[in-house]
């Protein structure tokens, strides 16, 4: 929000569209008094109110927006699951609490300065480079605003910028802070580390009933059984009504001989190559050629193996080296030979080893393939009257199984599934469509609710019903025996191991060295040199790279390896602070990002503090009169 409140008087689309983009105030919530009972206003700040018809076009753009990006038009659902009615909310607080603080400053706009404003907003020019009404009326009515509207939330924009501007903008970080922060950055540090795997933990005595007993009550949430749904759904998309009976057969034969180059391979030849330094030295290795030696013998005279003269199996279209390409393919059989060829890196003699004849696969090979395309392509063109009268049969009262098999598609009923697609085994639905849209409506919905179809892509719909749903509740201790007694065993290990880890860290303090100590123990010393605090490891993971942050020079630090199995036993050998320039792109985009942090944050306390004291009221029974009233 920041930003389009910055460029306000600049640029008509981040007043009116870019503005509900940048949601930063959502972060800092609602502040001051919220409270029922407002009247025909949604959200009032001091004596500034925002009506429900300002409050409806603000979520309609912010839901036009996010559909666009989406590429789909979003549901209500849909919208809800992205919390853009809490963004939006917060958005028409946060300018209403400007435009409240404006109004009491007493904040104005002349006509003139407001007209310069449109007038000189490229989105409102006609060819001849100027201001055209046409162009600007034509726009307002694509966002679904009046003229008269547009000019009153110019107006406000354009005078709310001018408290932003005065609060954020021009704030310039401490020069100490920016030496800091890059210093931090740009540190860098060498360790060496061992990676002492579990083994090394020894023998872990079997647990007793009572030992798994007292771990399952203590760790009682995490084996909490989720909430599931029981839920059906059906899929349509071209490739589920496709019919490749219906499609004839003089329609396949016709479809295989208008694309036969399709069911065409090009001849290809494996190619070798040897390069000389010059002409004359090509000639003279073509005359032994000519003599009788072989073409693998006159390559190992010149220092040559298999690897480095082969160049690879090629379409003649394909030879990254035209020149290369006429020869190799004019060679007349398998193990020939060329004359001396000029190739774009000098002269060379080629061998062709292999030649695979062009091919074309038979009408029978591939005549399934092609009637099973032309029956997609044919299920295309009636997706959308399948579509359709699924949709009638539902408002005819049939259910989603009646509605499909009517349709000839296939009801597909899950008994128990949760939020990640996990069933009560533990094993994952990989099949599910949509798999991430579709749970996500599916646990925002209530049972036998019919639910708008979800797009697949391009091609198709998904529709789903829940069923049945099954609480979240606390598993009893025979319905995860095993799973504790893995668990309790892991963590006695990851106990024993950390303690190892600690006996020898408490070595290397006294003095031994960590290779010293690899070598006792079989293991192999590795060294990370010049890590920086972003770096990615596989073995070593965040946790790790940071505790080799956590200290001095010569720290020596334990921490878990990636996916907690294992402990990384390390020593800093060198610690390198960054000399900081004193200018380049990479000081100025940090001093840009770290001032501009600094402004925003200063911006989202004076807005908090508006809230505070002018007072916030928010009348959500007429917001949602508003938003059911816009669709």
């Amino acid at each position: 929000m920041l930003d389009a409140l910055r460029n306000s008087a600049k640029s008509w689309v981040a007043k009116v569209l870019l503005g509900l983009l940048v949601l930063s105030f959502g972060v800092w919530g609602i502040s001051g008094t919220i409270f029922q009972g407002v009247g025909g206003t949604v959200v009032a700040v001091g004596e500034t109110k925002v009506s429900p018809i300002e409050y409806r076009l603000a979520y309609d753009r912010q839901v036009a927006i996010v559909s666009r990006q989406f590429g789909t038009r979003l549901t209500t659902e849909q919208a809800r699951a992205l919390g853009l009615e809490n963004q939006v909310l917060s958005q028409v607080v946060s300018n209403a609490a400007l435009d409240e603080q404006s109004r009491r400053m007493n904040l104005g706009l002349s006509k003139d300065r407001l007209a310069t404003i449109i007038a000189d907003d490229p989105a409102f020019r006609g060819i001849n480079g100027r201001f055209d009404r046409a162009t600007f009326a034509n726009l307002l009515r694509n966002v679904g605003m009046t003229e008269e509207d547009f000019i009153v939330s110019q107006e406000s924009a354009a005078i709310r910028s001018q408290i932003v501007e005065a609060i954020a903008d021009g704030y310039e970080a401490p020069a100490t802070m920016m030496k800091a922060l890059y210093q931090f950055e740009n540190e860098t540090r060498t360790f060496d580390y061992i990676v002492l795997n579990r083994d090394l933990a020894g023998e872990i005595a079997e647990p007793s009933a009572q030992d798994l007993t007292d771990y399952f009550e203590a760790n009682k949430t995490s084996y909490r059984a989720p909430e599931y749904r029981k839920i059906a759904y059906v899929q349509l998309k071209a490739s589920d009504i496709s019919d490749p009976a219906a499609v004839a057969d003089a329609a396949v034969r016709a479809d295989y001989e208008a694309r036969l180059d399709r069911y065409t391979t090009p001849e290809q030849r494996t190619i070798e190559q040897l390069n000389f330094a010059d002409e004359g030295a090509a000639r003279a290795a073509l005359g032994k050629l000519a003599s009788g030696m072989t073409f693998d013998d006159l390559a190992a005279e010149e220092g040559k193996t298999s690897a480095d003269i082969r160049i690879g199996t090629f379409e003649k279209s394909t030879v990254p080296d035209p020149a290369i390409a006429d020869a190799a393919f004019a060679i007349p059989a398998q193990g020939g030979t060329s004359d001396v060829v000029n190739g774009s890196f000098g002269p060379v003699i080629l061998r062709v080893t292999e030649i695979r004849p062009e091919a074309t696969s038979s009408f029978d090979e591939v005549k399934d393939a092609i009637r099973n395309e032309l029956a997609i392509v044919e299920a295309d063109t009636i997706l959308l009257d399948v579509h359709d009268a699924y949709e009638d049969a539902r408002a005819g009262g049939d259910t989603l199984e009646e509605a499909a098999r009517k349709q000839k598609l296939t009801p597909i009923t899950i008994d128990a599934v949760d939020r990640t697609a996990r069933t009560p085994d533990g094993s994952i639905l990989s099949d599910l469509p949509e798999s991430q849209t579709l749970l996500a409506q599916v646990f925002d919905t209530e049972i036998s609710v019919e639910s708008a179809p979800i797009n697949i892509g391009s091609e198709g719909f998904l529709w789903f019903e829940v069923l049945d749903i099954l609480p979240a509740r606390d598993r009893t201790f025979d319905e995860v025996k095993d799973r504790v007694a893995e668990d309790w065993k892991n963590e006695q290990i990851a106990l024993a191991l950390g303690t190892r880890a600690g006996e020898l860290k408490t070595r290397i303090d006294n003095g031994e060295e960590l290779s010293a100590i690899a070598a006792e123990l079989g293991l192999t010393t590795d060294t990370k040199y010049d890590v920086r605090r972003n770096y990615e490891d596989a073995v070593l993971g965040p946790s790790a790279i940071s505790v080799a942050f956590a200290g001095p020079e010569g720290l020596v630090a334990i921490a878990d390896a990636v996916g907690g199995t294992s402990k990384i036993l390390m020593k800093v050998n060198q610690v390198t602070t960054a000399d900081v320039p004193t200018s380049g792109t990479q000081v100025e985009n940090l001093s840009t990002a770290v001032s501009r942090r600094m402004g925003d944050d200063l911006l989202g306390q004076m807005v908090a503090l508006m809230q505070s004291e002018f007072g916030v009221s928010y009348n959500p029974t007429a917001a949602e009169l508003a938003l059911s009233a816009g669709h």
